[in-house]
């Protein structure tokens, strides 16, 4: 029932853990083998400069709306009717049987091209103003009936032309923004939405985020405009006039802190505690705290004495051959996906065995309880046992999940609501619960179907992308409880990821699996560093950090004299741009040579970023050119034209949204004519350009 694993807090060892050398093994430096990144806004192209996505609105054109409650939809409808469209108005929040009915009758008499959903714009209630009915009501509107309508629709949003826009209300950013998620459950519709769009790679699939304060005729003008252009992106935010798309920075290392000292006072709640990733995990807080820890799963408590855990533990294969005659004198037919999943509840009873003993033996106290997440009131009982002997919550770590992947149109409504709901009802169980106790830090294990969306996991990219968005709300509900996200990629070694042809499917996807050791010390790495906040996992990324057009479909008008050409704007590529010089042309070039030979003035070296800075982002001015080094001069060998290239390197800090917006990166060319190319450290300059837009705007960060 568990999948991806969380870290924890550090701690001086205990005089009373027997072994502290295994704490000491599984060190930092272990977790620091694979990136750490963090999601952050990146400006985008205002959507004049972008391609057009082939999408048209107007005559013959039949558009599905799905209302919010704030007014958006009727305004759009009346927009979208003045084009000559049809639409097709939800304007209730029907039952799940009642919304097919009306999709089928509405496919009946015509194709439908696409579908705007709204309900992610309307604000809930805070959590602790809820109770379970209601937050699942919340959530059947705003992401299971969108579930079932793209079930419904089919092919009809897949081919080029057709379309689904969503919009949520996280606050324009997303949610990764210092004051954190307006209205989280968002999160869901945008985890939904992006692995949609990974199964409808030819159709425009986007998820529109606005702020709080955004009026209706200003949230239909985007919507509108955003289906008509930019295809290249699916996360767009609007906000202070700005577009933004969500990208990945490489985190710096963070020095140690005593932010939540582990140790024997320390008091852990975890979910998913059976789980064999989520088992290794405890043992690694237990060894360097001993503290206090309340494990929770569905599997039963873990009998020391059984023999399938000791067969399991020592013969793997005389326990397959064992389940097989087992199953076999059970009138059962022993085939391999049978005796597999036996072997797993086998392993889980271990895993469960396994935590509980680490924790003995480090010299704590452990609790087990066996609770279905989805019941309120078997959550309710296990954090009152909690509340009775500790009176808070050092650190919560929602561990619990299930996966199963299939295509939309495979993927049953009683499997959607199983995988959604173990993740999603299990946080709203455990936070009400615990609403008025103490919570240091909770953990909440989600994934990189999560941030990026995954073909055949619009449940579990959904639930874990609501994770997320909860956790950024902490900010503003709980901002004394530091929330943390982790978006893990698939474990190797351990966990379910390890069986049938996934680790095959990874390695061809060019996505690295986490060894153990690196990924087991992580949760104790970020609780003791004191980072807030959603972080990926992982070490290549591969198909998940693809583009679907590198050059991002920019239309870049010409600067002073040159034309650009735009090579790289996509979300995770550094934006790169080119243009030609030609001393037989230029002035400023055929006036300024060496020994005879055309070399770049650093001046307008400089001003080549000044200017591809004012071309991507129209009505900024440049303020300040800052780091400026000059590293080898830029000549034009025989008076031949060269093509130059403006960069600005992803994964540093000018790509993220700050006061000042800036460009960076060096000037490079190619190597000269028959000879090899310099390398790339050998740059003719490099230089930091700021740019502060002129009109007065709050920065995000």
């Amino acid at each position: 029932m568990d999948r991806a694993p969380k870290a924890e807090p550090t701690v001086e060892p205990q005089a009373e853990v027997i072994e502290p050398e295994p704490m000491l093994a599984q060190d930092f430096g272990a977790a620091g083998q694979v990136a750490a990144r963090v999601p952050v806004p990146v400006l985008r192209p205002p959507l004049d400069m972008t391609s057009e996505t082939g999408v048209q609105l107007g005559a013959h054109s039949r558009i599905l709306v799905v209302a919010d409650e704030g007014g958006v939809a009727k305004e759009l409808a009346r927009e979208l009717e003045d084009t000559g469209a049809t639409v097709l108005l939800v304007d209730d929040r029907p039952a799940a049987a009642a919304l097919e009915s009306r999709l089928h009758s509405w496919l009946e008499t015509g194709d439908i091209q696409g579908v705007f959903w709204l309900p992610g714009l309307d604000r809930e209630p805070p959590l602790d103003r809820l109770e379970l009915p209601s937050w699942r009501e919340l959530l059947r509107v705003r992401v299971k009936l969108l579930y079932q309508t793209m079930r419904i629709l089919g092919d009809a949003v897949g081919p080029r032309g057709s379309f689904l826009v969503s919009a949520t209300r996280l606050g324009g950013l997303h949610g990764y923004d210092a004051t954190g998620a307006l209205a989280p459950m968002g999160g869901a519709v945008t985890g939904f939405t992006k692995a949609f769009a990974r199964e409808r790679p030819d159709a425009l699939i986007k998820v529109i985020d606005f702020d709080d304060d955004a009026p209706a005729v200003e949230i239909v003008a985007a919507l509108l405009e955003e289906a008509r252009r930019d295809p290249a992106v699916v996360e767009v935010g609007h906000r202070d006039g700005l577009r933004w798309t969500i990208g990945l920075q490489v985190r710096p290392d963070a020095p140690a802190s005593s932010v939540i000292p582990l140790g024997k006072d320390t008091v852990f709640v975890v979910t998913g505690a059976a789980g064999s990733i989520v088992s290794a995990i405890v043992s690694d807080l237990a060894r360097a705290s001993g503290g206090t820890f309340h494990l929770l799963d569905l599997a039963p408590a873990p009998d020391p004495d059984d023999p399938d855990i000791r067969a399991f533990e020592t013969d793997r294969d005389a326990l397959k051959r064992e389940l097989f005659e087992r199953l076999k004198a059970r009138g059962d037919r022993p085939t391999p996906a049978l005796i597999e999943r036996e072997l797993a509840g086998v392993e889980r009873r271990s895993a469960a065995r396994a935590a509980l003993r680490a924790v003995e033996e480090a010299g704590g106290q452990a609790h087990y309880h066996q609770v279905n997440l989805l019941e309120a009131e078997g959550v309710g009982a296990a954090i009152d046992a909690v509340r009775t002997e500790s009176g808070r919550i050092d650190v919560l770590l929602h561990a619990a999940g299930i996966e199963i992947s299939h295509l939309i149109a495979d993927k049953e409504p009683g499997e959607f609501d199983l995988v959604f709901d173990v993740k999603a009802d299990g946080w709203f169980n455990l936070l009400h619960a615990a609403r008025d106790l103490p919570i240091g830090a909770t953990v909440a294990f989600s994934s990189v179907a999560g941030r990026f969306g995954n073909a055949g996991q619009t449940d579990y990219s959904s639930a874990n992308d609501l994770l997320c968005k909860a956790t950024s709300n902490l900010r503003r509900t709980r901002p004394d409880t530091r929330g943390i996200a982790i978006d893990w990629t698939a474990w190797a070694g351990i966990g379910m990821a390890t069986r049938g042809s996934i680790p095959k499917m990874m390695e061809l996807a060019g996505i690295d699996m986490l060894p153990p050791e690196v990924g087991i010390p992580v949760i104790r790495r970020e609780l003791t560093t004191g980072f807030r906040g959603e972080v990926a996992i992982g070490g290549r990324l591969g198909a998940l950090m693809e583009e679907p057009d590198p050059s991002g479909q920019l239309d870049l008008p010409a600067g002073d004299g040159l034309t650009w050409t735009v090579t790289s704007a996509g979300v995770f590529r550094p934006f790169e741009a080119q243009t030609v010089l030609d001393p037989k042309q230029l002035p400023f070039l055929d006036h300024h040579r060496i020994d005879g030979t055309p070399v770049l003035p650093g001046v307008m070296g400089i001003e080549a970023f000044a200017e591809a800075s004012r071309l991507l982002l129209p009505g900024w001015s440049v303020a300040s050119v800052e780091d400026v080094e000059f590293l080898a001069p830029f000549k034009f060998y025989r008076d031949e034209p060269r093509s130059v290239t403006v960069r600005r390197p992803g994964g540093r800090r000018a790509t993220r949204c700050s006061p000042r917006a800036r460009s960076s990166g060096p000037v490079s060319c190619p190597g000269r004519p028959n000879r090899r190319s310099r390398p790339t450290s050998r740059r003719a300059f490099a230089c930091r350009v700021s740019c502060p837009r002129p009109a007065a705007w709050s920065s995000p960060r």
